[in-house]
């Protein structure tokens, strides 16, 4: 591997550079009065990297095929660059006055480069190491607040359903190799014969990513984790973490499973029926707003298994679109929510009546949130759906059309509910004015900016789906 090839790990050296600052600053200083300067030292790292990431972008591969690159993987890297790098403005407020804010970058970074190295695998082998490189960082991370218990029960939830889907995938792994004689996906694509220990392959291995992807019925562990994890971990769950097995998902498709048209299409077919509506029932009845999200999230999932279970580039390219909006839109959300916990400890529906009165733009925030994750028009979230049930219709999916066009239905009731507590109701104690601080400031205004603008961004689709073809 001469210099040149290094370019081609760009994106996974400099997450390991900026690793490594925080690692010597770690090491040589213990001076926790330094909180706040670390914090912006490390969003401008951040957001250095987010902008390099645009840059230098080539196809080659590296080690044999195991590691590949080319714009299109490069892209849904910075996506989830631009992700982290959110995350991290509205984390600045809740880790200023906390101890470990070294070992919570740490453990963030390290994750990210797991789920880098999985999104450029191009070897089974590959993918499971980054895979475990991106599970056990989270899981320690998911307990960082030490002090209560809810956060402990959620890492060990975490931990125990990330061993358990990891071993199905292990077996499913094997199993393919055994049948097939490699682990290089470009010739699987080539090698897969249909034999019925490849479709036993395929069950276990959908089985471990239905665990990633939180879809029904492997599904139990999410809203346990979400509301016992601190609110900005809550929302790397529920964005980086989703959208990385999501890119990798889609490799998976075209790959290995698409060469399974019976059973694949079975599957699918429950899995996105079930997953959709059932989250939606389960939305309906939580006052939690980390568990209320939690849900929603699952149902959002339905709804990109629907437009990738077409395998075509119109699907691709809808999913890639929906999940960039997706990271504005739950961030968003996740933002106003960390705001009002980190300010007052309270994170239920019930305690946001009457909270457009004392705080507005928090409320319309939270309001653009919650019609992007309706699809309502002219939002992020209703051109993404749109793309991905039209991609869906030209398979002719149409009864997995009409059971997704009733849940969206459904899912205004609980959605403006949210909305109506904020504007409507009449609270007696409303929660009072929040001053919020300049960095979460900025990152909710760039979430709403985000909601509002890329809908509209008829370019960016084009240039979504000009990489995939």
């Amino acid at each position: 591997m001469d210099l040149n090839s290094l370019i081609y790990l760009k994106s996974e050296l400099c997450l390991l550079l900026i690793f490594f600052i925080l690692l010597f600053m770690k090491i040589f200083s213990n001076d926790q009065n330094r909180n706040v300067g670390i914090l912006k030292l490390v969003n401008v790292l951040l957001f250095i990297n987010l902008i390099y990431g645009f840059f230098f972008n080539v196809e080659g591969q590296l080690f044999n095929e195991m590691f590949i690159t080319n714009p299109l993987l490069v892209m849904e890297k910075n996506i989830l660059n631009l992700g982290i790098f959110l995350i991290s403005l509205q984390s600045f407020d809740w880790l200023k006055n906390h101890k470990f804010i070294i070992e919570y970058y740490l453990l963030l970074l390290s994750t990210m480069v797991g789920m880098f190295f999985m999104i450029s695998s191009g070897n089974l082998i590959m993918f499971y190491m980054g895979l475990e490189l991106s599970a056990i960082p989270l899981a320690a991370v998911i307990t960082f607040d030490h002090e209560k218990a809810r956060s402990a029960e959620a890492g060990m939830k975490m931990i125990l359903s990330s061993a358990f889907a990891s071993g199905m995938m292990l077996f499913g792994i094997s199993l393919i190799y055994g049948t097939t004689g490699t682990l290089n996906l470009n010739e699987l694509s080539t090698a897969i014969t249909g034999s019925p220990l490849q479709v036993l392959a395929c069950i276990f291995l959908m089985a471990g990513f239905g665990f990633k992807l939180s879809a029904v019925p492997f599904h139990l562990w999410t809203a346990d984790v979400y509301e016992g994890a601190p609110i900005n971990i809550t929302s790397f769950l529920s964005v980086i973490s989703k959208g990385a097995t999501f890119f990798i998902f889609i490799r998976f498709i075209q790959k290995i499973f698409f060469h399974f048209p019976g059973p694949w299409s079975y599957m699918m077919f429950i899995l996105i029926a079930i997953t959709i509506t059932l989250a939606n029932l389960f939305a309906i009845r939580q006052e939690n707003l980390k568990r209320f999200l939690a849900f929603s999230s699952i149902t959002q999932a339905g709804y990109i298994l629907l437009g990738l279970s077409t395998n075509t580039p119109s699907g691709e390219g809808s999913a890639l679109f929906f999940l960039l909006a997706y990271i504005f839109t739950n961030l968003g959300a996740f933002g106003v929510i960390s705001i009002i916990s980190s300010h007052t400890g309270k994170e239920n529906i019930g305690d946001l009546k009457g909270f457009y009165q004392t705080n507005p733009r928090l409320s319309w925030a939270l309001a653009l949130s919650m019609f992007s994750l309706a699809g309502i028009p002219p939002t992020a979230g209703f051109f993404g759906k749109l793309f991905l049930l039209t991609s869906g219709a030209s398979n002719g999916n149409y009864a997995l059309l009409t059971i997704a066009a009733l849940n969206m239905i459904i899912s205004l009731y609980y959605y403006i509910r949210v909305v109506k507590a904020m504007f409507v109701d009449a609270g007696e104690n409303p929660i009072e004015t929040i001053h919020s601080g300049t960095h979460a400031k900025i990152a909710l205004i760039i979430c709403s900016m985000g909601i509002l603008l890329i809908g509209f961004a008829g370019g960016l689709f084009n240039y979504i789906f000009a990489l995939i073809s």
